[in-house]
């Protein structure tokens, strides 16, 4: 029988922050862009306990990094999140995590919410960055380019309009499907840096967590916003096995 995995940290809950009634339909908005494999079945474990705590799924990614990490990338509706709740959402999902053990090995949870070159994978992320530049990739070539980079300009139902930036004006607009994408994200650009400034988003820059705090490191601002690095998650079954109790792993930063 497969055991719980080792932590470190303690199981008191963070409270989350009052930011007043949101909107459910806004909460359960569908990915249009979606994972594949062992990282869709993260996905689907973790996205309705997000929601109960009044986030939302944006991606999860499984890497080889130090190992195995799984990095898991959500967001409030608005789309921010602090480093508070990101240790808030680790404490409430990694008991799920550990019941439905999709990853048989030892892996590192990581939380983290979208940085300023986040990735859009909902319409609504669509239409709030029209105007922004953007890069896609796409599963299937249209017009022998699988990857396209450009303003986007407009979105409907079932596609985005992305003006590239050196075409000519008579074949700069291209309509790039949904259901064929398989990324998109926003570039980052002095404009988007300095958009987020007026904003006063400053969340949206991660900054050092404060030394000492378990688990919590900073990252590039061109990767991703807050976000909190729970211990490794060591099964040890050879120690289970042997019936000696599984030793606590040590926080780990990148």
């Amino acid at each position: 029988m497969k055991g719980k995995a080792a932590r470190t940290m303690t199981t008191e809950a963070i409270p989350v922050g009052d930011t007043g009634p949101i909107d459910r339909a806004s909460l359960t908005e569908p990915r249009l862009i979606a994972e594949t494999g062992v990282a869709s079945r993260i996905a689907a474990i973790v996205a309705p306990g997000l929601i109960d705590l009044g986030f939302r799924l944006v991606r999860v990614r499984v890497s080889g990094l130090d190992g195995c990490t799984v990095q898991i990338m959500a967001e409030r509706p608005d789309g921010t999140m602090a480093i508070e709740e990101c240790e808030t959402v680790s404490r409430a999902i990694s008991p799920v995590l550990d019941v439905a053990d999709p990853i048989e090995r030892a892996y590192r949870l990581e939380i983290s919410s979208p940085g300023l070159d986040r990735p859009l994978v909902r319409r609504s992320d669509f239409e709030r960055h029209v105007g922004e530049v953007v890069k896609v990739e796409l599963a299937v070539a249209l017009e022998g380019q699988r990857r396209y980079r450009g303003n986007l300009v407009g979105v409907d139902d079932t596609a985005a309009r992305i003006r590239i930036e050196d075409r000519p004006d008579d074949a700069a607009e291209v309509q790039l499907r949904f259901d064929d994408m398989t990324d998109a994200r926003l570039v980052l650009t002095d404009d988007l840096i300095a958009a987020a400034l007026r904003r006063g988003k400053s969340s949206s820059f991660p900054a050092q967590a404060e030394e000492g705090r378990a688990g919590a490191t900073s990252r590039r601002r061109s990767e991703a916003g807050p976000r909190y690095d729970h211990a490794s998650r060591q099964r040890m079954k050879n120690k289970r096995a042997s019936g000696t109790p599984p030793a606590a792993s040590q926080p780990e930063g990148e």
